[in-house]
C-alpha cells in the first residue's frame, strides 16, 4: 500500500477522472474536496445560531464569537466553513429561515456557482507618455510598432496603450495633448491593420481619445475611473467595446492620501455593482472588472484584494489585475522599479489562482512563460 498526501487545490475532477471513477459521481466527489471560507458580518444572532445547527447538520461548521449562543449582542460576524457540497444543503435548508438567512441562501447559490477561468490573457503595456513610473514602457509611435510586434510574438493577446500616466501624483494634462501623444500610434496600428492579429485597449478615460482609438480599430476601453463619464459610456455602447471598468479611490493626484476603506471587500464590490448596472443602462455588455492594484489602496489593501479576488468572481464577470512593477512591491522588500519582476511574477501568479483572467503586465515573454507553466501545474 502507497499512502501519498496531494495538494487540497490541485484539479480533483481531473485526477478522478484519471483514476477512472464512473461518470455520475465525478461532480459528487469534487464537489466533496473543495473547502470554502465565507466571512458572514454582521449577521442577526438568531440568525447565527439557526445557521450553526444547520451547518453542523449537514457536516459543515459556522465559528462564532463567544456568547452567540446567549445572544449578548443583536449582530454577529461569523466564519462558515464548507465543502461545495455541504453548501448546496445549507443554501436550500436556509431558503425558509428568517433574520436574514434567505438572503443568505441566495448569495451562498452564486458562491456555489462561481467557477474559476480555465485560460488567462497577457495584457502588454505601451505608455504613449515620457513620464511613466516604467521608463521600459516609453514609447514614442515607430518604436512603439516594434515593440507591439515584439508583445504578439511574446504572447501577448492584448496591447494596452495610453498617453497619459496615472501614477501618484501624476501630472494631468488636456483631451487634446493626450490624442496627440496617442494618435501617431493608433494611425500605425490601423493602417498596417495590426488589430486583426491582436486585441488592443486604449488607456483613458477622456472620449475623444477613446473615440478616436475606436475608430482605429481599438475593442476595449480600459477606463480608471470605473465608466464615471456619460459620454465616455455612450461613445463604448456605440462602438460595442469592451469596458474594463476599474475601482479608484480618489484620483491620481489624491488617491494616495490616506486611503481608508471600512471593509475593502465589500466597498469595492457595491462600487462595481453600481458601475455595472451604469454600464447596463447604456447597453454596454462587455464587462471586465480591475479591483485597481495601487490606486488609492495602502499595502494590506493590495494584498486583501490579491489574496481574496475570487470574491469578485460572485458577481459574474471576468477580472483583470495589473500590480506590474508597482510601489507595492517596494514596499516589501525597498527595491527599485527595475528590480520587481520577480515580485510582479508572485502576485500576477497568486492572482490567476485566485481567480484573474488577465494580467496587465510590461514583462509579456516572462508572464506568459509563467502563466503556462501555471496552468500545466493546474492541470495535474
Amino acid at each position: 500500500m502507497i499512502v501519498e498526501k496531494l495538494n487540497a487545490e490541485m484539479d480533483v475532477k481531473h485526477f478522478l477522472e484519471r483514476l477512472g471513477v464512473d461518470g455520475g459521481g465525478l461532480s459528487i466527489l469534487a464537489s466533496k474536496a473543495k473547502t470554502h471560507l465565507i466571512s458572514i458580518k454582521n449577521l442577526h444572532v438568531g440568525g447565527a445560531n439557526i445557521l450553526k445547527q444547520d451547518a453542523l447538520s449537514v457536516g459543515a461548521d459556522l465559528a462564532v464569537p463567544r456568547g452567540t449562543v446567549l445572544a449578548k449582542t443583536p449582530q454577529v460576524d461569523c466564519l462558515l466553513i464548507a465543502t461545495t457540497a455541504q453548501l448546496q444543503k445549507l443554501a436550500r435548508k436556509e431558503l425558509a429561515q428568517p433574520f436574514g438567512l434567505k438572503e443568505l441562501a441566495s448569495k451562498l447559490k452564486t458562491i456555489v456557482n462561481v467557477k474559476k477561468p480555465k485560460t488567462v490573457e497577457v495584457m502588454g503595456i505601451i505608455n504613449a507618455n515620457d513620464d511613466s513610473f516604467f521608463s521600459g514602457s516609453r514609447f514614442i509611435a515607430e518604436d512603439a510598432i516594434v515593440k507591439i510586434e515584439k508583445m504578439i510574438e511574446e504572447g501577448a493577446t492584448i496591447i494596452d496603450i495610453g498617453g497619459v500616466s496615472s501614477a501618484p501624483n501624476a501630472k494631468s494634462i488636456s483631451e487634446d495633448e493626450e490624442l496627440l501623444r496617442v494618435k501617431p500610434i493608433a494611425d500605425m496600428i490601423q493602417k498596417k491593420k495590426i488589430y486583426e492579429r491582436v486585441a488592443f485597449s486604449i488607456d483613458s478615460y477622456m472620449p475623444k481619445v477613446i473615440e478616436y482609438a475606436l475608430n482605429a480599430g481599438f475593442t476595449i476601453v480600459n477606463d480608471i475611473t470605473g465608466l464615471k463619464s456619460d459620454e465616455v459610456c455612450r461613445i463604448c455602447a456605440k462602438y460595442s467595446a469592451k469596458v474594463v471598468i476599474m475601482h479608484m479611490q480618489g484620483n491620481p493626484q489624491t488617491m494616495q492620501d490616506n486611503p481608508h476603506y471600512e471593509n475593502i471587500l465589500e466597498d469595492i464590490s457595491s462600487f462595481f455593482q453600481e458601475q455595472i448596472v451604469k454600464a447596463e443602462s447604456f447597453g454596454i455588455k462587455d464587462i471586465v472588472l480591475d479591483v485597481g492594484i495601487g490606486f488609492g489602496k495602502r499595502l494590506e489593501d493590495n494584498l486583501i484584494l490579491i489574496k481574496h479576488l475570487e470574491h469578485f468572481l460572485t458577481l459574474g464577470y471576468p477580472l483583470l489585475v495589473g500590480a506590474s512593477r508597482k510601489s507595492m512591491i517596494a514596499k516589501i522588500d525597498n527595491s527599485k522599479v527595475e528590480e520587481r519582476l520577480a515580485g510582479t511574477l508572485a502576485i500576477h501568479l497568486e492572482a490567476i489562482r485566485n481567480g484573474a483572467s488577465i494580467l496587465r503586465v510590461h514583462d509579456v515573454f516572462e508572464h506568459t512563460q509563467a502563466v503556462k507553466v501555471q496552468e500545466r501545474l493546474e492541470n495535474i
